[in-house]
């Protein structure tokens, strides 16, 4: 792989308009890949799906050669049209639209000559391959005691025009003191098999509010991987929620530090899978000072070959008194060939602490199942009852209502197709 990626490399820095410093910068992250290369097995955070075997077997060889001077058209009718809100278009990794039309625009800064010095996870070789080949990325920038009035919606569409390619996007947000950002992950993809690499960096200030909901909602035969990395200080609050359920292969990755007292980080997710789809949500809180919270929930509806994973861990540090901090996921299995599995962790340094964490997995309820049979139900209606009472749990820690309702739309549809 080596040669082949140095060869993209080069064929990518001549079509696109980098700077030499860039270039250096690009070639320092390019070789940090090289050394470690695609995360396998051998990783212990990469034990339950071996990202490496998986585009082996999916993909076969990646081609990372990217021109992004070639513009790509919006298809105005593949935008959600359920409630107004503000855009972000990201067609085959090119940034097409940026539009924050329905906000005070002197609040909201945005820069495009963002100069990569990233030092969030030196182990991560995604992040590397993400510096390496990814275009310019933008920072957005949320001022001071402002709410942006609608949602952001970043939509990220791929076409028929790539094939066995990597994609890399980044994206850094800085909430100011006071501020608050309402932003939605939406993946729909027209193309096959490619590798997606996408990294957001959130820094919320003081008293500042973070909603990120992501939705891979329709089948498609692409890998993906997502990493946030949210840094935030005194009271600040981070909600993650992530519907997992169209690519073949997702995984997601959250990074919390609460290095401000009194700084609470939510994270929910849901996996919908079937079909040999194999998806993950790996989240890491580090707890790193007195007066911190975290509240994490997973649930999982598999069918038939599919395979899910969650790691959760809590990480309280020795100056984090307390600290209140809750793990839970929960799997029902439909099918006898489906699998999940789950590694909660605790990493406790601190003596006055509220943790705790539980993993739970099983067929769905047969007493319950022949229960609402007996008064008329449908065996295959009476399964979908089941489930969304399931997952209900997931939608109560969502306040916003027009965005609930859209949530709860997407997945009564994946729950039709069961």
């Amino acid at each position: 792989m080596s040669d082949q990626i140095k060869i993209d490399f080069e064929n990518t820095v001549k079509v696109n308009n980098f700077s030499s410093e860039d270039i250096e910068s690009k070639k320092h992250f390019l070789n940090k890949f090289i050394e470690k290369g695609f995360p396998n097995k051998k990783l212990e955070n990469w034990k339950f799906l071996d990202l490496n075997q998986i585009i082996k077997n999916n993909i076969g060889e990646i081609n990372f050669d990217n021109d992004y001077n070639i513009k790509n058209k919006i298809d105005s009718s593949t935008l959600i049209n359920e409630f107004e809100h503000n855009k972000i278009i990201s067609i085959n990794g090119r940034i097409e639209k940026i539009d924050f039309s329905k906000e005070d625009r002197k609040n909201v800064e945005i820069y495009d000559d963002v100069k990569i010095n990233d030092k969030s996870d030196e182990k991560n070789s995604l992040i590397d391959l993400n510096n390496a080949f990814t275009n310019k990325f933008y920072k957005i920038k949320v001022k001071k005691n402002y709410h942006l009035k609608k949602p952001l919606i970043i939509y990220h569409f791929t076409n028929d025009k790539m094939k066995s390619k990597n994609i890399n996007l980044r994206l850094d947000f800085q909430l100011e003191e006071n501020s608050s950002l309402r932003l939605i992950d939406y993946f729909d993809d027209t193309s096959d098999k490619n590798f997606m690499n996408i990294f957001y960096n959130f820094k919320l200030k003081n008293d500042s509010i973070l909603k990120n909901y992501k939705i891979d909602k329709s089948l498609n035969q692409n890998l993906k991987y997502s990493f946030n990395n949210i840094d935030q200080e005194k009271n600040s609050i981070s909600e993650t929620f992530i519907f997992s359920a169209g690519s073949n292969y997702f995984k997601n990755e959250i990074n919390c530090n609460l290095s401000g007292e009194y700084s609470s980080a939510f994270i929910n997710g849901i996996f919908s899978l079937k079909n040999n789809q194999q998806h993950e949500i790996r989240s890491t809180v580090n707890h790193l000072v007195e007066n911190t919270k975290s509240f994490q929930l997973i649930k999982s509806v598999l069918g038939k070959n599919s395979k899910a994973a969650y790691q959760g861990r809590i990480h309280v540090d020795s100056k984090a008194q307390k600290t209140d901090g809750y793990q839970l996921s929960k799997a029902i299995l439909l099918d006898e060939t489906s699998e999940f599995n789950a590694k909660p962790e605790l990493e406790i340094y601190a003596d006055d602490v509220k943790c705790s964490h539980g993993s739970t997995s099983g067929s769905i309820d047969q007493d319950a199942i022949h229960y609402l049979m007996t008064r008329g139900i449908g065996l295959s209606q009476a399964k979908k009852l089941l489930i969304n009472g399931f997952l209900n749990e997931i939608f109560e820690n969502i306040p916003e209502i027009k965005i609930k309702n859209f949530l709860e739309k997407i997945i009564e549809d994946q729950i039709n197709g069961i």
